[in-house]
């Protein structure tokens, strides 16, 4: 890869990072190694998020109090960012799960900024990367059918002023479902 062609894309990417005011990770300071209890609880609030300070107490062999400070701790330090429900797409009526890659035509900061805020008002795009190697962005879409993909792609992303081309593919069968972190 080029210099030219990398620095473009590493512009690009810090300017969808700071639109998204996310924060790499050099920039989060974690406070403490995990041991091995906190990574036990991690992964049992993983697989569910609704235990009780008694139940997470019992798997872990503490106290009630104690496994409750504990989780709060590792929310305070950042360890746990969130609680969400897991929803069923196909009983929502979301039918086509698919990836489009997206090629820019031009890699400034205003033309980055730009389709970012365009992902963030799009409830069809539902995570959206940066990436290294060919494609720029690479967006994980669900819509009702295949009509609504295609609306997506020719309506809203390939007419926005920074795209150059886009690429898509449709998911066949989802072998693993988003698993728990490794913890």
């Amino acid at each position: 890869m080029h210099d030219t062609a990398f620095a473009r894309i590493l512009h690009s990417y810090i300017q969808i990072m700071r639109t998204f005011r996310m924060k790499s990770d050099h920039d989060k300071e974690i406070p403490r190694v995990l041991d091995d209890t906190d990574n036990r609880l991690l992964a049992a609030l993983q697989k569910d998020a609704h235990l009780t300070a008694q139940q997470l107490g019992e798997m872990l062999n503490l106290s009630p109090s104690q496994a409750g400070r504990r989780r709060q701790r590792l929310e305070a330090e950042g360890f746990i960012t969130d609680y969400a429900a897991k929803l069923d797409p196909a009983r929502l009526g979301l039918h086509v799960q698919g990836f489009v890659q997206v090629h820019l035509g031009t890699h400034g900061p205003d033309q980055s900024q730009a389709f970012a805020r365009m992902v963030d008002t799009r409830p069809e795009i539902t995570s959206a990367w940066t990436m290294t190697g060919d494609a720029d962005y690479l967006l994980h879409v669900y819509c009702a059918d295949l009509p609504a993909l295609n609306s997506l792609i020719h309506q809203v992303i390939l007419p926005h002023p920074a795209v150059a081309r886009v690429q898509s593919q449709i998911v066949m069968d989802q072998l693993k479902r988003d698993a728990p972190l490794p913890t």
